[in-house]
């Protein structure tokens, strides 16, 4: 249960059970609203603690996941950001888009990060190249500039917004996949979800997927999957972690069906 000993007490002193309370318990659905902002974030903002200043910067960054669903960017070396993130490793996250009224009625979630630069010519690398491309072909263009790398931002902490009177503290390890899929087999899978265009359609259609065309199988991983049209993301978590990638493909066939 979150610690509530920070949260703003009454004038009065009355009985602890009428102590407004800031954070609700962290339960099951919380943590799946939060994996899925993290996950299915086509971009997020990032802030960096600037090294010439010591302020708090803040930009705009694309993103993906890893296999064990940790968040992944791609920046150039000229950029602010990139010196903040190697001076020092500590930054935020922050997911979560506003729709239509009040932009503070829409869930989002902060997350307290570490960053760590992937070496090239590694298969960490190789992996979290072909996942990160998947969901930003564009990308392609500039990915393997000398200049250009990959970090990955690994939560510590999260503070999730689910909209007026739904905050939650959560620990990092909230947000990660454990044992996650990095074998061949979870490898190949992504490959031939690729080429399954037709079963792409049918599956957004039957998840009630925005009206759209053109779905496609954008990365996957042992807790769910993701679908890109165009401009829209969608992700989509299991109820359970997969055992197998021939779980997955079952899966998908099923909910592929004609409803």
């Amino acid at each position: 249960m979150a610690d509530n000993s920070s949260a703003e007490k009454p004038a009065t002193d009355g009985p602890a059970r009428d102590r407004p309370q800031v954070l609700r318990e962290t339960d099951e659905d919380a943590r799946r609203l939060a994996r899925t902002l993290v996950r299915g974030a086509r971009f997020m903002a990032l802030a960096i603690l600037d090294p010439e200043t010591g302020f708090p910067s803040v930009s705009r960054t694309l993103t993906g996941t890893d296999v064990d669903g940790t968040p992944v960017i791609l920046v150039s070396g000229l950029s602010g950001h990139t010196r903040g993130l190697v001076a020092d490793p500590r930054c935020s996250l922050l997911a979560g888009e506003p729709g239509k009224g009040d932009p503070l009625a829409h869930p989002r979630i902060t997350l307290q990060c570490l960053a760590e630069s992937v070496a090239r010519d590694t298969p960490d690398h190789t992996r979290i190249r072909s996942r990160f491309l998947d969901r930003h072909p564009k990308a392609a263009l500039y990915a393997d500039f000398p200049d250009f790398r990959f970090f990955r931002i690994t939560p510590q902490a999260a503070s999730l917004n689910g909209g007026f009177g739904r905050a939650y503290m959560l620990p990092g390890f909230d947000l990660l996949i454990p044992s996650p899929g990095i074998t061949s087999d979870w490898l190949e899978l992504q490959k031939d979800l690729g080429n399954m265009t037709e079963t792409a359609e049918k599956f957004a259609a039957n998840l009630g997927a925005a009206e759209s065309h053109n779905w496609r199988f954008a990365g996957v991983d042992r807790a769910g999957i993701n679908l890109i049209s165009s401009d829209l993301q969608l992700r989509h978590e299991f109820e359970h972690l997969a055992d197998s990638p021939q779980a997955v493909l079952d899966y998908i066939f099923a909910t592929s069906k004609v409803q």
